[in-house]
């Protein structure tokens, strides 16, 4: 081994023995089991140890020591929610999953944006891990209680929806208002911005968005780099988040137009992600809207009709008759209800010419807009 290759090996063991002490400041454990010591330890079996393991996104490690205490308490307690009989072993998985889903990204992202920059200037003759360990041992407990308090605000924000929601028919069924937001031409504008310039607008593309949904009431469910999704209980606090995002973005010259598809209805919810025929229908009229404009289906638009933020649809003269002589002699008054003052509308919607959406057969779009104060019914 030459001097030169001798070098990089010492380099290398230098490298690995920080990072072990990283771990063992993060995690506050030594290596210790390997992973079938690791499951008798916490008396459970090797093959459930590793389902939760693979689970939480690890890879298998073989029979390497490489397990602390910590993954034996955590393994015992989840094991243990199963044996008590408040989650089935399938759930527990699912709990698993899910939580190291969400924790891998938000590891991922703090990492980028924490010793990132403050390991940019190291000092001189230090490695960047030789001043990444002071800067986690300071950052880690904070953030460690930040993390609790924002799922405990998060959890109770939940457990009050569904509370609330106990005797309310429409939100049992799962019916809620879904949205896509998609910034156009993206994939060609990434071919012109150099690495960092699409990183800063990336990020101030799902930062934007994320505070006008979360502050007008809505939920999002996941960024996908230039599209979001989100979702809201009603049909015009979608409409709301819809709008204020292409008022929004519209007004940043350094992003591109966008285009927003909404859709109303059932939708399946699982590990906090949303699936089903009204999330594809909102996905389709993301990509069928005009530049700086929001698009609706025919259910979303009668939702916002019946919560009053729209001025009621004119029937046409044949559904006039049937609703005549549906009615028999009694006064239309006595079964239509009058529409509420013109001012009185938060919102316009002009229907669009039906056309064919891909897997979901022929749709009728409707684009909305903004009233102003003012504006009158066309």
């Amino acid at each position: 081994m030459g001097d030169r290759d001798r070098e990089q090996h010492g380099e290398q063991e230098h490298r690995d023995s920080v990072a072990l002490q990283l771990e063992q400041l993060i995690l506050d454990s030594e290596r210790q089991y390997t992973p079938y010591q690791a499951a008798r330890a916490a008396g459970v079996s090797m093959e459930l140890a590793s389902r939760f393991w693979r689970a939480m996104g690890f890879a298998d490690i073989g029979q390497s020591r490489a397990l602390t205490e910590s993954d034996v308490i955590a393994l015992r307690r989840l094991a243990g929610l199963v044996e008590a009989g408040l989650l089935s072993e399938r759930m527990a998985v699912q709990v698993a999953r899910s939580t190291g889903q969400t924790t891998a990204r938000l590891a991922e992202w703090q990492i980028d944006t924490f010793l990132e920059h403050l390991t940019a200037a190291s000092e001189p003759g230090l490695t960047r891990a030789e001043v990444a360990y002071p800067l986690v041992e300071l950052l880690l407990p904070e953030l460690e209680q930040f993390l609790i308090y924002v799922w405990r605000r998060q959890l109770a924000a939940v457990t009050g929806r569904v509370v609330q929601a106990e005797n309310d028919e429409e939100m049992q069924s799962g019916r809620l208002a879904v949205g896509f937001a998609d910034l156009v031409g993206f994939t060609r504008l990434s071919r012109r911005l150099e690495d960092d310039e699409l990183g800063e607008l990336v990020e101030n593309f799902e930062s934007t968005c994320a505070d006008l949904v979360a502050g007008r009431g809505g939920r999002l469910v996941k960024t996908l780099g230039d599209e979001i999704l989100f979702v809201a209980d009603e049909a015009a606090t979608a409409a709301d988040i819809s709008l204020a995002l292409v008022e929004t973005l519209g007004k940043d010259d350094s992003m591109p137009a966008l285009r927003v598809g909404m859709a109303f209805g059932a939708v399946t919810t699982r590990m906090g992600d949303v699936f089903g025929t009204t999330v594809n229908l909102a996905s389709r009229l993301t990509s069928i809207a005009p530049k700086d404009a929001v698009l609706c289906d025919e259910e979303l638009a009668a939702a916002l009709e019946r919560e009053g933020a729209v001025p009621p649809a004119e029937p046409s003269g044949a559904d006039a008759l049937q609703t005549i002589s549906s009615v028999g002699v009694a006064p239309l008054e006595d079964h239509v209800q009058l529409p509420l003052p013109d001012a009185e509308y938060r919102f316009a919607l002009q229907p669009m010419w039906r056309r064919p959406v891909r897997g979901l057969g022929l749709v009728e779009p409707w684009l909305l807009s903004r009233r102003m104060p003012g504006s009158h019914t066309s």
